[in-house]
């Protein structure tokens, strides 16, 4: 394989671009279509749809993750502010595209547009330093990764930008184009607030090169202060999520405060060494397995190439000495913000080792590299994107095929069809995002009411939830087993008071109105469906 890139670089470049983009983009067609989109993008275009009508990062979804609504039992309010969670102004910059296609798909679209043309802005940046070869090879390596592949297939985030801001700063950086160079110097920390700390070890790269040490200071002195004087004092303003949630969430085991701003989380480690190399290196075998995952497309050259580490050094400690199940994930989004400093180090190393390149030996071991990363990629099924092909679980077995999505999505569609685009709605998770063009949204089965503009508490018009889904897989996954358990409590509870009526039902999806009479037809389902559900996943606990 790695011999095309010697013969045609160019046009397999762009083969493999197109091939990234057209695979990635029925993917997450398939994923949207089929509702196994979740929160995170209902909650993007929720965002999206706000701006668009003036109420800019204006969120009931997002408020409904809030401090106040998580830990101070609030009511989600449809006038709160994202940019109190997250700072994210650089989304922005694709707003007039969102209101020539106001669909959640859109932002999915958007999402693999950008990544590809991330990869295609690498390979020019690999030509400033390698032969066309070498540099098909390393934006081959790119669209490879897993940590690429995997949040591009899923939901849209904010960090989908990082890759094609970064390349294209470093191409300003070579070219000595330096209106782009500074253009995105500016712009990367406006992609979400700790997106500073990629700045900063890109500016740490070029002052401990000595290649550009004022620009590199420039950079972390732009990037910290940035950082901190947003954290504790800008995204305050808006709410207190940053220092009584997130901080806490991630960084909370070194402060013993019920609350801690960013300065007290670094005196924090600053002042626990030893607490901080064990947070660094554990857990052990979640670390090297994350790091091998990182390294494997680019065959492994980024743990020997002392510029990827100082490249992407910093954005990998943030990862490393934090808390949580999602931070060593390598399908999620995070991942995704290390890449750019790996393929720019090892971009830099086989410009010290033009030679090496020559070995059919070596380029045979970067193909093979290149296919295990797909395949472990396949293998994860990364954010059930390839349930269709790849079973969820093997003992009990979780498989849904592509004919049983698109037969339920019918069913989900003529449900949700139903509820009228101006009526508040309470949904499950992934219900949410083709709902959530919407002003009143919230999460089921866990909150039924909305703080309208009015500034009143009011219950919500509808409440829809898909518990065949979920069903399919509680068998084999405690999370999935919960959230049914809870859903039917709060179905069952919200028939028998009188509440709501449930008014229409197929294959397990469900749709309840505020004041409404219950169709028996429904409630027939209901109960037959129910019925079916083992007795093992409603029982309470």
């Amino acid at each position: 394989m790695l011999d095309l890139f010697r013969k045609r670089p160019d046009r397999w470049v762009t083969r493999v671009a197109i091939a990234f983009a057209s695979i990635t983009l029925l993917l997450v067609i398939n994923r949207y279509f089929s509702f196994y989109s979740t929160y995170d993008q209902g909650i993007f275009n929720q965002v999206y749809w706000n701006s668009s009508h003036g109420r800019f990062f204006q969120s009931s979804l997002s408020s409904q993750l809030s401090t106040n609504v998580v830990h101070g039992g609030e009511v989600p309010d449809v006038a709160y502010h994202r940019l109190g969670q997250h700072f994210t102004p650089a989304l922005l910059i694709w707003l007039p595209l969102y209101v020539l296609f106001p669909s959640p798909l859109t932002l999915s679209v958007l999402q693999v547009g950008l990544v590809t043309a991330a990869g295609l802005v690498l390979y020019r940046l690999a030509r400033c330093h390698l032969e066309a070869g070498q540099a098909a090879a390393i934006a081959t390596s790119f669209y490879a990764a897993n940590a690429i592949i995997g949040p591009t297939i899923g939901n849209f985030h904010d960090s989908c930008q990082i890759p094609l801001f970064v390349f294209l700063l470093l191409l300003g950086l070579e070219r000595r184009w330096w209106w782009l160079y500074g253009s995105m110097a500016i712009v990367i920390p406006w992609v979400r607030e700790d997106s500073g700390v990629i700045l900063f070890s890109l500016g740490a790269y070029l002052m401990v090169s000595r290649r550009h040490p004022w620009l590199g200071l420039g950079l972390c002195g732009y990037a910290l202060t940035y950082m901190l004087v947003l954290t504790n004092w800008g995204m305050p303003q808006f709410s207190s999520d940053v220092s009584k949630r997130f901080m806490l969430e991630r960084f909370g085991q070194y402060t013993q405060n019920d609350e801690a701003s960013t300065l007290e989380i670094i005196g924090g480690m600053v002042s626990n060494p030893l607490l901080l190399l064990k947070e660094l290196v554990t857990p052990v075998n979640k670390t090297v397995r994350y790091l091998l995952g990182q390294w494997l497309p680019f065959a492994l050259v980024p743990a020997i190439a002392p510029a990827a580490w100082l490249a992407a050094g910093f954005p990998l400690l943030k990862l490393l000495i934090a808390k949580g199940e999602s931070v060593l994930a390598i399908n999620i989004r995070y991942a995704m913000t290390i890449v750019p400093g790996l393929a720019y180090g090892t971009i830099l190393w086989w410009s010290n080792h033009p030679q090496l390149f020559k070995s059919l030996r070596l380029r045979r071991f970067w193909a093979l590299c290149i296919g295990l990363s797909l395949f472990f990629t396949l293998t994860s099924n990364p954010n059930r994107t390839l349930s269709f092909l790849i079973p969820d679980a093997i003992n009990p077995t979780v498989y849904v095929t592509l004919p049983e999505q698109w037969r339920h999505a019918a069913h989900v569609r003529k449900i949700l069809r139903k509820i009228p685009p101006e009526a508040s709605v309470s949904a499950m998770t992934q219900l949410v995002p083709q709902l959530s063009n919407r002003r009143e949204l919230v999460r089921f089965p866990y909150a039924l009411q909305v703080r309208n503009d009015a500034g009143n508490i009011v219950a919500v018009d509808y409440a829809a939830a898909d518990l065949w889904q979920l069903k399919r897989y509680a068998i084999a996954f405690g999370t999935d087993r919960d959230i049914l358990r809870t859903a039917v409590d709060w179905t069952d509870q919200m028939l028998s008071d009188g509440r709501y009526g449930l008014i229409a039902a197929e294959d397990g999806v469900l749709l309840m109105q505020a004041k409404a009479s219950s169709d028996p037809a429904a409630l027939s389902h209901w109960q037959a469906f129910r019925t079916g559900i083992s007795a093992d996943f409603i029982k309470k606990t």
